[in-house]
């Protein structure tokens, strides 16, 4: 259990909470505890699928700028991979994950939310990556995962004019992919990753490697590293059970055990 960042586990489904009021803003030891909970959610056979959540106010409002202002380029150069290297620990995490986008979600909060699968927003959030305002560039994946959502035109007008998006137009850009009232983002998010708590979770892991593999390389490469995640699918009892139930009782019905 970290100070700023704790893996809680019900059911199946992990949520990764942020807990560094007031707005949950990212500093060296929210990042760390931030990739400690990504390998230990990573890691956990109880774990189906994870949740990224700020809380009810705010998922999280960037990196902590008071503590990054006065750091020289080596201390700053060291901060910057280690962000993005806990960034992508996030995203790498083997099952589904979906961010529970409350209040706002900008510079390294977009960034961060950008890491899960699926995004569920409030209707009234604001979404953003604003760090051309203080002289620099987006440096935990904003440039590189926003641009590959969205289409590098628009997160260029994103990330040049660094301004704030409101719900929907963040649901029309493809930032976020549901907006629901505000108290109902967590309660929404959990109803997503609870669907896979009982799916075959090797087919899950699967599948993510294959999107997420498949989107660094060119399509020929893509489609061989797809063929070798699929036919490895044979060697899990979950396949078994699964085309066994399909032919004995039709789709939809099988029991699968993650193995």
């Amino acid at each position: 259990m970290g100070e700023f960042v704790n893996l809680e586990v019900e059911a199946g489904v992990g949520t990764i909470r942020l807990n560094r009021p007031p707005v949950n803003a990212i500093n060296n030891q929210l990042q760390t505890e931030l990739a400690e909970a990504a390998r230990e959610a990573s890691n956990r056979q109880d774990v189906r699928a994870v949740i990224l959540y700020g809380g009810e106010k705010t998922f999280a409002g960037g990196a902590d700028i008071k503590e990054m202002g006065d750091r020289t380029y080596p201390e700053i150069s060291k901060f910057g991979a280690e962000l993005t290297a806990s960034c992508s620990l996030v995203a790498a995490i083997p099952k589904p994950v979906v961010a529970a986008i409350t209040g706002y979600a900008l510079g390294g909060g977009l960034e961060l939310a950008l890491t899960a699968d699926w995004r569920v927003a409030g209707d009234n959030v604001k979404v953003g990556q604003p760090e051309i305002q203080l002289g620099i560039i987006p440096g935990a994946g904003g440039t590189q995962r926003l641009s590959r959502l969205i289409g590098p035109s628009k997160a260029k007008d994103l990330i040049y004019t660094g301004r704030f998006v409101k719900a929907d137009e963040a649901l029309k850009l493809g930032i976020v992919d549901e907006v629901v009232a505000p108290d109902d983002v967590y309660a929404a998010a959990h109803k997503w990753a609870a669907q896979f708590v009982n799916g075959p979770a090797v087919a899950l892991k699967a599948a993510k490697a294959a999107i997420d593999s498949g989107l660094d390389v060119d399509l020929a490469t893509g489609l061989k590293i797809e063929t070798q995640l699929f036919t490895a699918l044979w060697a899990t009892e979950d396949q078994k059970n699964g085309m066994k139930s399909f032919i004995e009782n039709g789709p939809g019905k099988a029991t699968f055990e993650g193995k």
